[in-house]
């Protein structure tokens, strides 16, 4: 089963990308054929310092490969290297109603959030359901908010099929029920827009001094705490197997401990839990160039799938003659 994601550059990934995302998908190439790209196209709604968008590029295309994405499993590329894209993003629309694209939750809640109203930013979806249905994949994991980028492509399909034949497979969009919202410090859904945040990746100063700020109830040392509904142990639980849990309820319901104690044990699991993924940056960090030809390498195969749909759509609506 060939499964699509794609990574937007957006600067630095913290642990909801990784236990909203990231994991699923690492996990999910030993037995799929995953198709992973990063977004720096789409990017371009939000970055339009050149420069910046280099950068964020290529820290993505480095954070991704330490946490996991394996270039000898998976096809990882960067969208603007196969530029089939654009041009499936042209003839798809074609078919593309206003209408569609008007009702798109997406571009109204960036506009409401103050975000400039353009044509990139309106016909967003036109281009994801082109990112899409270029590969010929069969399933797209996504969030309950991003479900309507499926279903927008598979309209497109659609409609392209009625008038051409059936030569875009129309995909299906994949929610993991289990995958945890994973809490900000101040107990909403962590979000860079809420400025709630832990990084993965950083020093580790500045980790502790973030987990420091988790909002708590206050209550006296000596007392017995609440483990249920408190910020600390909802992140912590992601990392902790059965017995972890309940020794670290235990602590809670014991009382003699403060809610500082069990930051500094949640500093202390994260920190070590990404020690590895550290080590694999660290090295991919140092070889940017080896990073370049991963890259590469993946836009080739990513090209030889997108090939295999263009010369169809490019026979069947005229545009080879």
């Amino acid at each position: 089963m060939r499964v699509f994601t794609g990574i937007q550059p957006s600067g630095d990934l913290h642990i909801g990308n990784y236990f909203g995302s990231i994991k699923a998908m690492v996990d999910s190439q030993a037995e799929n054929e995953v198709f992973a790209f990063i977004a720096n196209y789409h990017a371009m709604t939000t970055v339009q310092d050149g420069r910046r968008l280099s950068e964020l590029t290529m820290q993505a295309a480095t954070d991704f490969l330490a946490l996991g994405i394996d270039p000898e499993k998976s096809t990882f590329w960067v969208q603007s290297d196969v530029k089939e894209v654009l041009e499936l993003y042209w003839f798809l629309s074609s078919f593309t109603p206003m209408g569609l694209l008007e009702r798109a939750h997406s571009y109204k809640d960036k506009v409401a959030k103050g975000i400039s109203a353009n044509h990139s930013l309106f016909a967003y979806p036109v281009l994801m359901a082109a990112d899409i249905l270029l590969y010929d994949v069969d399933v797209v994991p996504v969030g309950k908010d991003q479900i309507q980028h499926v279903e927008i492509a598979r309209d497109i399909a659609i409609r392209f099929n009625n008038a051409y034949g059936d030569i875009l497979k129309l995909p299906e969009f994949r929610v993991d029920e289990n995958v945890a919202t994973v809490p900000g410090i101040d107990g909403q859904k962590m979000s860079k827009s809420y400025g709630n945040t832990i990084n993965i990746f950083g020093d580790e100063k500045a980790q502790l001094k973030t987990i420091k700020k988790i909002v708590t109830e206050a209550v006296p040392m000596e007392e017995p705490k609440e483990w249920r509904g408190c910020n600390v142990y909802n992140i912590a639980k992601l990392f902790l197997d059965e017995d972890e849990c309940l020794a670290l309820q235990e602590r809670y319901e014991r009382g003699g401990e403060g809610h500082g104690h069990f930051k500094l044990y949640l500093a202390e699991v994260i920190w070590e839990h990404f020690r590895p993924y550290r080590e694999k940056r660290a090295y991919y960090e140092a070889h940017q160039d080896e990073v370049r030809d991963i890259l590469k390498a993946g836009a080739a195969k990513a090209s030889e799938a997108a090939r295999e749909i263009m010369e169809k759509v490019r026979s069947v609506t005229g545009a080879a003659y």
